[in-house]
């Protein structure tokens, strides 16, 4: 992965250029800067952060979900998704990438309605550090939501509409807790590169090897640690999982080509692993027995997940890849791409991938399966998220269509609830969207 850190905008307007459609739009879609609110109350509303939210009865009524104001501008919505699709530059480390991935994709259905438009909160915005990694966003149950922003780690309720800090790490963060092996003097303005949360464990890593580890219900952080000193080490990924001994650990991918598990019910690291290349995102199966690992090189690797030994290598990508998730069967699981394709692979015949899915506009940077592996959201680095039914063979797709960048997507544990991040100078915000069921009348509720 590029080891390159900046200002968010400045990754953003660097690695995606993009002509503008036009300048009222502009204007209205990437702040107001220049004045181009029409009444004072728009202004007195986005200066204080107080940008309306949009409901479900809003937008069956024609509100656009995100509170675009097209009939105010001078492009159609239809124009302006037109000018996206034709200009919008996918980051590519392997020139022709994505060109040359279009011929082995699937053609799918669109036109599905699995989870269906529930609210658009403006006030949540969850940043973008790093434009190679979108997976910001987690959900701990239907209503509760944890993303980062800026230098923090907020929560977002749904179901209050509240939101509420829970780890600021602009200042000095120390442990509070004295474990073996814990960082006492902590760190100091962490850049947070990667974000997860489960079972009351918050893990955030930094962009220099840092992992913080805090427990929601307990105050204070539990433990610090830099996994390593190398100069390229931002912390890709983290997942945390339950051993089969019961005890909470965490997997942690690092540019510094390694992956490293840490036992938390111990607070010390149980394993490092070393790969020939930096690892962009790591998934442990539902049995803890196999790890997923892919990173900068078109293959992906199977491995051993105590010995790090290679079972077999993942042949198809043209590109780096940067997301990967296991269906919950443990059979099937799903590498995302550069070359701008979600490939699917069954782990009885790994010579190649059963299926590959195309995005519209970029990389796949974040996949995820639903607890019940009925559907598998995959998102692009822009303006996409698409959701596909797994049970009929990836061949049913919707497409869930809007603007911004996406800083990660997750569904709730109960599978009920779908959160994407979007990342924009106006219409940051997080987008929700239920689980449609054949029991209409509930749909009324919301």
């Amino acid at each position: 992965m590029s080891h390159q850190v900046g200002n968010e905008a400045d990754d953003m307007e660097e690695e995606y250029e993009m002509e503008d459609a036009d300048d009222d739009m502009d204007d209205e879609f990437h702040g107001r800067d220049a004045g181009g609110s029409d009444s004072d109350m728009d202004e007195y509303d986005y200066m204080n952060n107080r940008m309306q939210d949009t409901t479900a009865a809003q937008a069956r009524k024609g509100r656009d979900i995100q509170g675009i104001p097209w009939e105010r501008l001078s492009i159609t919505r239809e124009k302006y998704r037109q000018t996206r699709l034709e200009q919008y530059k996918n980051y590519e480390n392997i020139p022709q990438s994505g060109e040359g991935s279009e011929k082995e994709c699937k053609t799918t259905e669109k036109g599905a309605l699995y989870y269906a438009f529930r609210r658009n909160s403006r006030s949540v915005k969850s940043t973008i550090l790093h434009f190679q990694l979108r997976n910001l966003v987690w959900a701990t149950s239907k209503h509760d939501v944890y993303l980062m922003s800026h230098f923090s780690v907020m929560h977002w309720s749904s179901l209050t509409c509240t939101k509420s800090e829970v780890l600021n790490v602009s200042g000095h963060v120390a442990p509070c807790e004295k474990h073996p092996g814990s960082l006492l003097e902590g760190f100091t303005q962490t850049q947070v590169s990667t974000l997860a949360v489960k079972d009351k464990l918050l893990v955030a890593g930094g962009f220099q090897g840092e992992l913080i580890c805090k427990y929601l219900d307990r105050p204070g952080v539990s433990y610090c640690t830099r996994m390593t000193y190398d100069d390229n080490a931002i912390t890709n990924a983290v997942e945390i999982y339950t051993s089969s001994s019961g005890a909470v650990h965490f997997v942690a991918s690092n540019n510094d080509s390694g992956v490293r598990d840490f036992d938390m019910e111990k607070f010390q690291q149980s394993n490092h692993l070393r790969f020939p290349w930096p690892v962009n995102h790591t998934s442990l199966s539902p049995d803890g027995k196999l790890l997923i690992i892919v990173g900068d090189d078109p293959e992906g690797i199977l491995v051993d997940s105590r010995s790090g030994k290679a079972i077999t290598y993942l042949h198809g990508h043209l590109d780096y890849s940067f997301a990967s998730a296991w269906r919950p069967d443990g059979i099937t699981f799903a590498t995302g791409n550069q070359d701008k394709t979600c490939r699917i692979w069954d782990i009885r015949n790994l010579s190649k991938s059963v299926t590959a899915l195309k995005g519209n506009l970029g990389a796949i940077r974040s996949i995820r399966y639903t607890s019940d592996g009925r559907f598998i959201a995959m998102a692009e680095p822009a303006d996409f998220v698409h959701v596909f039914d797994v049970e009929s063979g990836y061949e049913k797709e919707q497409e869930i269509d809007f603007f911004g960048e996406i800083s990660g997507i997750s569904f709730s544990p109960d599978t009920e609830s779908l959160f994407v991040g979007v990342w924009d100078r106006t219409y940051g915000s997080l987008l929700e969207f239920g689980r449609r069921r054949n029991y209409s009348y509930l749909d009324t509720l919301i």
